[in-house]
This record gives C-alpha cells, sequence and structure tokens, in this order.
C-alpha cells in the first residue's frame, strides 16, 4: 500500500505555527490588559488616599496650603486615572484584535485539516479501488489458469467435474 502524503502539508504546518503566535500574541495582550488595569486600580487607590486625606485636613486646623496641595494631588490624580483609563482601552482593543486574528487563523487551519481529511478518504478510495483490481486481475488470472491446465482453455472447470459432457 503506497503511504499518503498530503501535497499541502506545508502550508498545514505554517497555520500550526501561525496559530501558536497568535495564540502567545492573545496571551502577551491579555498580560498587557492586566497589568494596564493593575496600574488603574493602583492610581484609583492613590486618589482615595488623597480623598481620605483632605477629608482628615479639614477636620482638624485649616490650613491653606495643604488643603490646596491635596486638591491639586486630587486632579493630578484623576488625570492620571483618565490617561491610564486610555491605556486600558488600548490595551482591550489589541487583546480584541489579537482574539480576532486567532479566530480567522484557527478557521483556515480547520480548513486546511478539512482538505487534508478530503484528500485522505479519496486516498483510502483510490487504493481500495486499486486494491480489488489487483484481486479481480488474479483471480481472472488463477480463473484462466485453471482452464488452461484442463485442457479446454476456457477457464471453465465444467468438464472437470463432469457437467456439460456426455458420457
Amino acid at each position: 500500500m503506497a503511504k499518503f502524503r498530503y501535497r499541502m502539508q506545508s502550508i498545514l504546518n505554517i497555520k500550526y505555527q501561525l496559530e501558536t503566535q497568535a495564540k502567545m500574541e492573545v496571551g502577551r495582550a491579555q498580560m498587557r490588559l492586566n497589568e494596564e488595569q493593575e496600574k488603574q486600580q493602583a492610581l484609583i487607590a492613590r486618589k482615595e488616599a488623597y480623598i481620605e486625606e483632605g477629608r482628615r485636613i479639614r477636620g482638624r486646623a485649616l490650613h491653606a496650603n495643604e488643603l490646596r496641595d491635596n486638591r491639586n494631588a486630587v486632579l493630578i490624580m484623576d488625570e492620571m486615572i483618565a490617561a491610564q483609563a486610555l491605556m486600558v482601552r488600548k490595551a482591550e482593543e489589541a487583546l480584541e484584535w489579537a482574539r480576532a486574528k486567532l479566530t480567522e487563523i484557527m478557521q483556515e487551519r480547520k480548513m486546511h485539516e478539512k482538505l487534508k481529511e478530503k484528500a485522505l478518504a479519496q486516498f483510502m478510495e483510490e487504493e481500495k479501488a486499486a486494491e480489488f483490481k489487483v484481486v479481480d486481475e488474479l483471480t481472472s488470472y488463477t480463473y484462466g489458469q485453471r482452464g488452461k491446465e484442463n485442457g479446454n482453455g476456457s477457464g471453465s472447470d465444467e468438464y472437470e467435474y463432469g457437467y456439460g459432457t456426455s458420457h
């Protein structure tokens, strides 16, 4: 039996490599998103600390400089949180892009796997037909040889067993 060789195996191998790379890219994008979200949470916690400090300052004797510094720190934190929110959105978009790319690559790989399965099925059918042909030829040859041995040349065994003879 001949060995099956998929003629586009190299393309399928490349699809497997691309899928692996895309999975790694999704993982990196997810890690980046997690890092950006952690930074955002840290900034929010820092802002909350400044707000709490402002409450403590207002609870005791008023110091205008401390209040102004605290208010400025809270405003700066608002700006930093807004900037970080933008970074989080960018990281989310990068993650979605990486996921979409992975999905596309997986679909292409699955398509090539289906083509390979169809090619294998066709190969198996061809091999089966070829095997059947060989068996058929062998049977015909054997039948013909038996007839020659019996001397009638027709390959028929009817005379050997007494059929069709008038003794």
